[in-house]
């Protein structure tokens, strides 16, 4: 029950409809009721034996039936239609409700969960309410189930139902299909999302195919709103049929009443509302298990938020200080303990040191994609706890290793990070990363498209492409997370070249695999097993002889070996 009042509360601001359909079933059900006492008062007359005065009560009794059967079209219309309009606009909702709260989780929600699975409960387990708003409630309400039709008539409007709503049911499944490409995108790139703060606009892009779905499906339903009732009535035909024929038979004195009042008892046992309780029950059950996984995600709580009074981060220059901050993705694993550094703004920060030892976290924790378990950091000597998330993200501007890029042009993924910009503005920016002249010389230049995940282009491309995105932003702050990771060496010294470009404008936070890349740094971090071991410049830590000079030795001899 508790669960049932979360979804009525989903459901009511679609009351308007909701009324309408009741007061559809409500005078569907107050048809269905006259039509009996017309047949009854026919049955009297034929009990009484059936005069021309009695006959003529016959043919107008039986104009009577058909006109409650045609209005029965009618009601059945706007209690099905209107049924299945409020309950697919509310589909559509929490559609865009769940992706927007599943887009503003923190990362570590998605740890654990497959994209497959979250796009089956924005997309499919949502589909089960329309199941319970528009079929199961309006059922139990009238719990009447009709059959009976010449089956040559059935069959041919069948045949006509078909052609008229395949092509709707089509459009629906290819808008469907769009969706489902568009969440896979979304969520594949979530962090690009968030690293942008494009939250709103993606879920705006969402909303817009979301809700193509839903028409071209109301569409489609439209036309079997109209189809059912209509069979409905061709089914009916033959309760009619029984009467006005059996009536003139008995007036010929071809027949008994008696028979006529078996035969309707024999056509009643359709009206039975037993038969379809089980199926009732059976999808009730499944849009209840569909719902419980909706608002599993819709109530799951977010533990990354703006604290009460949160202020916006305003004319960042870009120092970042971390004090003793320690960090674990799982409780009593430590990934960061007592990390303890400062970058004055404008310089660069090089983070070194084997796989697995906490680089990436460090750069997440600036973004506050996670929460320390302790300490603080801080920019321009604000504790970014006490800033909106929002206002964090804009003056940070993010390049994965794993370059993540949308399906469409190259121009439309560099001004990702600046929707306003202008040609010039993005090709400025990328010259800045040393991809202008590759992307000119692509046939569609700057419209190339890109395809999925950037499919169409080379490592080194995207990972330009991504800088370039980053520079487009001009966030005071950058972070590139192993920018030059599996890219050749002349790939590489153009990815250097584009950080040379920005080195000393912005603050610089660098993951790097290749030491090369940060050779210059201002400061470089030494890290292993979460603690800095190690730091100063390029030459500073080569006199130390320690591990970082370790693993530049160990880099030479494998460039020599190459």
């Amino acid at each position: 029950m508790k669960l049932l009042w979360k979804l009525s509360k989903e459901a009511i601001r679609y009351r308007g409809l909701y009324i309408l359909a009741i007061l559809a079933t409500l005078s569907l059900t107050f048809v269905n009721l006259a039509a009996p006492k017309v047949l009854s008062a026919m049955t009297g007359i034929v009990q009484r034996g059936v005069t021309e005065e009695g006959l003529a009560t016959i043919w107008k009794l039986t104009i009577i039936l058909i006109c409650l059967y045609l209005s029965r079209i009618l009601f059945r219309f706007l209690s099905n239609y209107m049924a299945h309009k409020a309950a697919w606009y509310l589909v559509g909702d929490l559609r865009t409700k769940t992706y927007d709260k599943l887009e503003r989780m923190h990362l570590g929600f998605f740890h654990d969960k497959q994209t497959g699975d979250l796009m089956s409960r924005v997309v499919n387990d949502t589909r089960d309410f329309e199941l319970l708003y528009a079929h199961i409630i309006p059922e139990t309400i009238t719990n009447v189930v009709t059959f009976l039709a010449p089956i040559p008539l059935i069959l041919i409007s069948g045949i006509i139902f078909s052609k008229k709503v395949r092509p709707f049911f089509g459009i629906s499944q290819k808008k469907m299909g769009e969706l489902n490409g568009k969440l896979q995108d979304n969520l594949s790139g979530i962090h690009e999302i968030q690293s942008f703060g494009r939250e709103e606009y993606e879920t705006e892009r969402v909303d817009e195919k979301n809700f193509g779905h839903v028409k071209a499906m109301l569409q489609a339903l439209k036309v079997s709103a109209v189809f059912h009732p209509s069979v409905e009535f061709i089914s009916s035909i033959g309760t009619i049929l029984v009467v006005a024929v059996g009536g003139f038979l008995a007036y010929k004195g071809s027949l008994n009443a008696e028979d006529i009042v078996a035969f309707l008892l024999y056509l009643s046992l359709f009206y039975t509302p037993v038969t379809g309780l089980a199926t009732l029950l059976e999808n009730m059950q499944q849009s209840l298990a569909g719902a419980e996984r909706v608002m599993a995600i819709l109530e799951a709580p977010s533990e990354i938020q703006d604290k009460p009074g949160a202020e916006e981060l305003k004319d960042v220059e870009g120092e970042i200080r971390f004090e003793d901050v320690s960090f674990s993705y799982i409780d009593g694993i430590p990934v960061l303990e007592d990390v303890s550094f400062e970058c004055p703004p404008g310089q660069m920060l090089a983070l070194v040191g084997p796989t697995g030892v906490g680089k990436t976290t460090i750069t997440q924790l600036i973004s506050r994609f996670y929460e320390p378990q302790k300490g603080r950091i801080r920019i321009d000597g604000h504790d970014i706890s006490d800033i909106t998330i929002e206002s964090l993200r804009h003056n940070i501007s993010t390049v994965l290793q794993d370059t993540f890029l949308f399906n469409g042009t190259i121009s439309e993924n560099i001004s990702y990070a600046k929707p306003d910009a202008t040609l010039e503005e993005i090709r400025n920016a990328a010259r800045a990363a040393d991809i202008d002249d590759e992307i000119m010389a692509m046939p569609d230049g700057y419209d190339t498209v890109t395809g999925e995940r950037g499919v169409k282009l080379s490592g080194g491309q995207k990972q330009r492409i991504a800088i370039a995105r980053a520079i487009l932003r001009n966030a005071p702050i950058i972070v590139l997370d192993e920018a030059t990771a599996s890219v050749d060496v002349e790939t590489e010294q153009k990815i250097r070249n584009a950080i040379n470009s920005i080195t000393g404008k912005k603050t610089i936070i660098a993951i790097a695999h290749r030491l090369s890349t940060i050779r210059n740094a201002d400061q470089i971090l030494v890290v292993e097993e979460g603690r800095i071991v190690e730091k100063g410049t390029h030459n500073e830590l080569m006199d130390l002889n320690g591990v970082y000079a370790r693993m530049n030795r160990i880099q030479n001899r494998e460039e020599v070996d190459q």
